[in-house]
């Protein structure tokens, strides 16, 4: 493509408020290629969380950005990210997705390496020459591994920036989450795995999308009306915004009217967690501060770290991330986050939301991928050229149904899309848009 026509996929007037995406961006082949290099390839990319390998040995296989990778706690406890191909001749060398092993064997010529990727096996060692050097060959990793949180981020790109700098404003956001438990966060055991006939960019705009909630997902606001919830309470949320947190991040937070299984009691919860879930909160100002405890328990926040990790804490935490492999064509993995130390009463609370909401069988999730695959249907039509993002971009303060965190997205995106490798093109957006 050439740099004009990358140029032309956004269309930014702060002047006069408008906001435009050539729907090009969600079916050119050509595009997507890009995005692989400038978008996949230089960024921080979420790959596991710490509490998926507790123990040494243990294991999770699988694919960040389409490359396989293996998260390991090797023997001598550290935890590490593995890329999973033998360094002979280039098999995945584990083909489990989960499970605890003081080695991996290459099934192709049993190539053996350690649970730390040290590369202690080779059958008929003697027919190699003196050049041959086992230390050399060990599994490598990606240019870059660093942990926040117990979140576990790789980079492909051997010069992108810190990942304290990367994540900007959304650490704030982070710490939100991670402060839910006093011993800490994990994340429990088992995956949904599903597809959806869209492009990637879709579902990164969807996951931070209050203006379609009351329309698209009606059928749950009937059903909380159904629970005893109060009518008039379904209809949005309190204290709503929209916030652009540095380097593409974005989160839309606000109180939820309908209550959160953390600390807010609500009908659904019955009758007999009203004081329990008083006495948490006290227990969180008694260790936060008033204002901090508050944000933790009464407030929800739907986050995106760029380019392709959505943290959703509404009435359970979900970590959703999401790699597409055709224009059209997108795969999606999320995992439920819970206090390590909640009751089982309360963790089955927890998962009930997990997958009455945002399971890819709840009330949510089929909801929105109709309606994603309906717009990538719809973009069949080239006659119709863009997509408007400009809802609330005079707002001196957005709200939740404004797109003022969509344009954080794109305005990344497009930043990243126009730089090519080597290009001294500042790629670092600001918090505040």
């Amino acid at each position: 493509m050439t740099p004009q026509s990358l140029a032309d996929m956004v269309i930014d007037n702060k002047r006069d408020g408008l906001f435009r995406v050539n729907r090009r961006a969600f079916t050119d082949p050509d595009i997507l290629a890009l995005e692989h290099e400038r978008v996949f390839e230089r960024t921080w990319l979420y790959a596991g969380h710490t509490s998926e390998v507790p123990e040494p040995g243990d294991f999770r296989s699988r694919k960040v950005a389409g490359r396989p990778i293996i998260l390991v706690r090797g023997t001598d406890g550290v935890v590490r990210v593995l890329l999973n191909t033998c360094t002979h001749r280039g098999a995945q060398v584990c083909r489990e997705a989960c499970g605890n092993a003081k080695s991996f064997q290459c099934f192709y010529h049993a190539w053996t390496f350690n649970n730390e990727g040290v590369l202690i096996g080779v059958p008929g060692e003697e027919a190699y020459s003196d050049a041959f050097h086992r230390d050399a060959l060990g599994l490598a990793s990606p240019a870059r591994v660093d942990i926040y949180r117990e979140f576990v981020f790789i980079s492909f790109d051997p010069n992108v920036e810190d990942l304290l700098d990367y994540l900007a404003g959304a650490r704030e956001y982070l710490d939100l989450v991670c402060d839910q438990s006093e011993i800490g966060m994990e994340v429990v055991h088992g995956t949904q795995a599903y597809s959806m006939r869209a492009n990637w960019k879709l579902l990164v705009e969807n996951s931070m999308d209050g203006y379609h909630a009351r329309t698209t997902h009606l059928r749950y606001f009937d059903y909380l009306i159904s629970t005893g919830v109060d009518p008039a309470r379904v209809s949005g949320r309190r204290g709503g915004r929209g916030r652009a947190l540095g380097n593409g991040h974005a989160v839309i937070d606000s109180e939820p009217l309908w209550g959160r299984p953390i600390a807010r009691w609500s009908p659904a919860f019955g009758e007999g967690k009203r004081a329990e879930l008083e006495a948490v909160q006290q227990r969180f100002a008694d260790r936060f501060g008033a204002e901090w405890a508050y944000r933790i328990t009464q407030t929800s926040r739907n986050l995106l770290i760029f380019p392709n990790l959505i943290i959703n804490d509404i009435m359970a935490i979900t970590i959703r991330t999401f790699f597409p492999v055709s224009p059209d064509y997108l795969e999606i993995d999320a995992w439920a986050l819970a206090p390590s130390d909640e009751s089982a009463e309360d963790r089955a609370l927890r998962l009930d939301n997990f997958l009455t909401f945002l399971g890819p069988g709840g009330y949510a999730t089929p909801d929105d991928v109709e309606a994603l695959e309906s717009c990538q249907l719809g973009f069949r039509n080239r006659e119709v050229m863009w997509n408007d993002l400009s809802r609330g971009m005079r707002n001196d303060q957005p709200e939740v149904t404004d797109e003022l965190q969509m344009r954080a997205f794109w305005r990344q995106w497009h930043t990243l899309m126009q730089s090519p490798r080597g290009s001294e093109t500042a790629v670092r957006q600001p918090m505040a848009v």
